[in-house]
């Protein structure tokens, strides 16, 4: 038994991943003091009640900028570039206080939900301006009681082959951007665009995370490149690629090697399966493709992995709750996880993602920000199976959300 005067807050009977028992967790203006067995101290206290405590959901990739737009429009998209155009021409008629409200829908969501990390992916170019930057730069700001919230400037329609966005994403750079995005494939000289996404990653000291390779055409792609710029550069641990549904269309030999380019150059990747899974195979008259690379088996082989959301209620995904949990739950299903994997599908947004994002304060850890979200499970692998309720969570130590748990009227109650 540990005494300390010095707790502010005392966290009571709570289960911590691979652990056999509860333990206490003191905190002190905002950061976690101590992890033991028994805390004595005179404090506000919250009792887990041995429930399972994580330090958050990660979501590693998303889009706020272009979220609930379901009621726009007709949702009839099937590829893409179908989806890419209905967004082009909606998004000219977005306003700041438009993109502000949609997004804070979707935030609210992923707090209640239990996420406390969060990386924004943010469209720059001439048709929406700097309109969904200076949103979702509002919505960092005020809800950075309950998440952190970073921010990736990508140009979505190509840079070379668009007039005006290179200047449009130096300005965001300049003015609060933190990772830099590309969509090579949207570009009519993709491994220009690659290059110049390097050039001002480098020049901005920047980590970078790329939309890549997202169809199931495994005659070509850009992974090639972007390891070559990867290596070249040496900016191994501080690339991400998402989607890379081409690798889920490889054969053994030829997925085995590009595992083994990923690794050794350090790249990461985000899978995202609602949007994946929506868009890829839709042509298929039978058997068609989940188009879903595996991350957990990519994980186990040595590349950094994540799963995010990607996008909420709009053309390219018409589905979403923010949910990092229903979205591992989704991946271990469509992924034919084993049941031994469900502890890494739970790494896949929580500690993977906070690897991949470079997170050195993310964890129940001493020294680290009181970051806590309670689960209603006593066991991290029912997290995926079973998806329990997250009954609350705090942000340096305050609290944020609560969920009351049902109540079932039994006849005569």
């Amino acid at each position: 038994m540990t005494a300390q005067s010095a707790f502010d807050l005392i966290f009571r009977n709570a289960l911590l991943r691979g652990a056999a028992d509860p333990m206490d967790i003191g905190v002190t203006r905002g950061r976690i003091t101590a992890i033991e067995p028994t805390l004595a101290c005179e404090a506000a206290e919250v009792d887990v009640g041995g429930r399972l405590a994580l330090p958050g959901f990660v979501d590693s990739h998303i889009h706020l900028d272009k979220a609930c737009l379901l009621g726009r429009c007709g949702h009839d998209h099937g590829s893409v570039s179908e989806a890419i155009r209905a967004l082009s021409e909606m998004k000219k008629g977005f306003s700041v206080e438009d993109v502000y409200a949609r997004g804070a829908r979707v935030l609210e969501r992923a707090i209640v939900h239990g996420t406390t990390r969060m990386r924004t992916h943010v469209e720059i170019d001439p048709r929406i301006g700097l309109r969904g930057f200076e949103a979702v730069k509002a919505l960092k700001r005020d809800y950075a009681w309950a998440i952190d919230l970073s921010l990736c400037v990508f140009p979505q329609e190509g840079l070379t082959n668009d007039p005006g966005s290179e200047e449009l994403l130096i300005q965001a750079l300049r003015d609060g951007g933190e990772v830099i995005g590309g969509c090579p494939y949207t570009d009519t000289d993709p491994n220009a665009h690659l290059a110049r996404i390097f050039d001002l990653a480098e020049a901005f000291d920047l980590d970078v995370d790329l939309h890549l390779d997202f169809d199931l055409d495994p005659s070509w792609w850009h992974l090639d490149e972007v390891c070559r710029q990867t290596e070249r550069r040496n900016y191994g641990r501080r690339v991400a690629i998402g989607h890379a549904t081409k690798l889920s269309a490889l054969p053994p030999e030829r997925l085995r090697a590009a595992t083994a380019q990923l690794a050794k150059a350090g790249v990461a990747v985000t899978v995202l399966p609602a949007t994946d899974l929506y868009l890829m195979g839709r042509e298929a008259t039978h058997n068609a493709p989940r188009g879903l690379t595996l991350a957990h088996k990519l994980a186990a082989d040595g590349v950094l992995c994540s799963i995010a959301t990607n996008n909420v209620l709009n053309p390219f995904t018409p589905f979403g709750d923010a949910s990092l949990l229903r979205m591992a739950n989704f991946y271990a299903n469509v992924a034919h996880a084993s049941v031994n994997d469900f502890d890494t599908c739970l790494d896949l947004v929580t500690e993977l993602p906070a690897r991949l994002m470079n997170l050195g304060d993310y964890g129940i850890k001493v020294g680290n920000p009181a970051d806590l979200i309670v689960l209603d499970t006593q066991d991290s692998r029912f997290a995926v199976a079973e998806l329990p309720d997250v009954v609350m969570g705090f942000k340096s130590g305050r609290q944020t959300f609560a969920r009351q748990r049902p109540t079932v009227f039994r006849p005569g109650s």
